[in-house]
């Protein structure tokens, strides 16, 4: 079987996206090939697989899997070129609204970035040196200075897999405030078990998480990343954090094929 795909990223955040309105892309059981597919030296090389499919009520449906194979939860990077995908298979003008595995999102393409609506944020667990919060994905998120000097897949791994998270495993999210509503974000990614150069419902969590613990005033800040700046804005309530917006580039790299066999 060929099948065409199209390689995108959003900071950085690299994704295999796959035309699958024709459901030519079994993505039942085929947890290998996906990870083969992401892997940097024996494939096509990225964080994780988006399957773009059919939807009755939406514009499209999203699927995302994590570059270990495994169907994973909301990506906020991932959604983003999703949304540019589409454009470019002339499923939409300039607005989307799409399914995923976390509830339908609405978006909108800005000149050259997408600014995502995510999921509202109502519980927030804040302990003596980190907050905790689900953006579509869990974070733990951790402020602390001079990041750039962290081993962040070492320290990651240690919280990813440790007290309370364990198997189930959550991202972690290093944070350094830079400005009064600017902050230096770097990520590990569970599923990936790596830093990523960016992590769209990670840079949320900073955000909203900053303005919890009083870091920041703002309700639109700026996160600088490995692989550029993003921005998230929201509305704050008494009872939750609402129309929260991740917004910042999706880039086509580059199309091609792959066989694989049935």
């Amino acid at each position: 079987m060929k099948i065409k795909f199209y390689k995108y990223q959003g900071a950085g955040n690299d994704f295999v996206m796959i035309d699958n309105r024709e459901n030519l892309f079994d993505n039942n059981n085929n947890n290998n090939l996906i990870k083969k597919l992401c892997d940097r030296r024996f494939g096509i090389g990225a964080d994780g697989l988006i399957l773009l499919e059919k939807s009755n009520k939406y514009d499209f449906k999203m699927y995302y899997y994590n570059a270990d194979g495994n169907e994973s939860t909301m990506c906020g990077n991932g959604g983003r070129c999703i949304v540019a995908f589409a454009k470019k298979l002339n499923l939409i003008k300039n607005k989307a609204t799409f399914k995923a595995i976390d509830g339908i999102h609405y978006a909108e393409i800005i000149r050259d970035l997408v600014n995502l609506q995510m999921i509202d944020v109502e519980f927030i667990l804040e302990n003596n040196d980190y907050l905790f919060l689900n953006t579509g994905s869990p974070h733990h998120v951790t402020f602390q200075d001079n990041i750039d000097k962290l081993n962040v897949k070492e320290e990651g791994r240690k919280i990813r897999y440790g007290k309370p998270y364990f198997k189930e495993g959550t991202n972690v999210n290093f944070v350094e405030q830079i400005d009064d509503n600017v902050f230096k974000v770097r990520t590990y990614e569970r599923g990936v078990e790596d830093e990523t150069l960016a992590c769209g419902t990670g840079v949320t969590a900073v955000a909203i998480a900053a303005y919890q613990a009083n870091k920041t005033i703002s309700n639109h800040v700026f996160l600088n990343t490995l692989g550029g700046m993003l921005e998230v804005s929201f509305e704050k309530d008494e009872y939750e954090y609402s129309k929260v917006f991740l917004k910042g580039p999706a880039t086509f790299v580059f199309e091609g094929v792959f066989y694989y066999e049935l």
